[in-house]
């Protein structure tokens, strides 16, 4: 197995690669790299590294159907290709990687494009944890010309609201930084709740950093719009099927290194908003209603629906 490939597993395993979409981008390009690199000599061979290959990036982490997906997409074209030549199937893989790179990049954009109408002057903003997609439709809206300030959750227990914070402070907006069980305090003080996705289920509902449906329910008991700005291609088309979206619980080691003997501690890593609490799905499709989201993902990307090939 790669250097390369081996190393960026390790790394999304370690949490040194975070975010949904930063996590999809090192897999898809590790495992584009992987696929030039290969030393198979048969079409089936090749098939039979990819397929290794993508079982390790699977089970880096469990919650990462964006990541997933991307490995699928490229694996699913190289699997269509006709061709037996090693050569010609690692030049399928890497040009797979890059359209699919290039289709990500383009629904931020439009994503942002979309949401950024949302945020009005002179608004106050609430968001959780630190997603890519939601810092790029709030500079958006910075650019536009809009003022507002953003109230954002410091995310325990690996803090990831601080480079939330520190981003939208470098970008000169307004942020006001607060601990997570503050959150129903300055929840009724916000005009809207943003917060990115992990996962979307075939309900339409939305798995996210760990106390996200926690700010849902006082988002909705405070009458507040609550907005899931994400990628259609973070469905788990599996749960379409039946399945549940896994959980990940992580060491309890990120809570309390040393905790006393024989006290149990628990990390999981995500929750579930279930879909009566959305507003809306800021995604490439504009914004649509939660319980849309198979039918809008299976019209924009029917490749997710297929099964494998022999």
């Amino acid at each position: 197995m790669s250097e390369k490939l081996l190393e960026t597993v390790e790394r999304i395993k370690l949490l040194q690669v975070q975010g949904a979409r930063n996590v999809a981008v090192a897999a898809a390009t590790a495992f584009a790299h992987f696929a030039s690199e290969s030393s198979a000599k048969t079409r089936i061979e090749f098939l039979k590294q990819l397929h290794e290959a993508r079982d390790l990036l699977y089970n880096a982490r469990e919650t990462e159907p964006l990541m997933r997906n991307a490995v699928k997409y490229i694996l699913d074209q190289v699997e269509c290709s006709r061709s037996t030549s090693k050569s010609e199937l690692a030049a399928v893989a890497v040009k797979s990687a890059e359209v699919f790179l290039e289709t990500l990049e383009a629904t931020k954009e439009r994503i942002a494009e979309v949401g950024a109408k949302r945020i009005r002057d002179g608004a106050r903003v609430f968001t959780h944890c630190h997603s890519s997609t939601v810092m790029h439709l709030l500079k958006k809206a910075w650019q536009t010309g809009k003022r507002f300030e953003v109230v954002c959750t410091e995310t325990r227990p690996a803090f990831q609201g601080r480079i939330t914070a520190r981003a939208l402070t470098d970008s000169g907006i307004k942020t006001t930084l607060i601990v997570d069980s503050a959150a129903r305090v300055f929840i009724g003080k916000v005009d809207l709740i943003v917060v990115g996705a992990d996962a979307l289920t075939s309900e339409g509902n939305v798995v996210n950093k760990i106390g996200t449906s926690m700010i849902a329910l006082a988002a909705h008991e405070a009458r507040k719009p609550f907005y899931v700005v994400t990628e259609l291609l973070k469905l788990d088309p599996a749960t379409a099927c039946g399945d549940y979206e896994p959980i990940e619980e992580r060491s309890p080691n990120e809570v309390w290194s040393d905790p006393p003997e024989g006290l149990a501690v628990r990390n999981p890593a995500f929750d579930v908003t279930t879909r009566e609490y959305i507003h809306g799905l800021i995604c490439e499709e504009g914004i649509i209603p939660p319980h849309m989201v198979l039918e809008a993902a299976r019209r924009v990307y029917p490749w997710l629906f297929r099964s494998g090939h022999s």
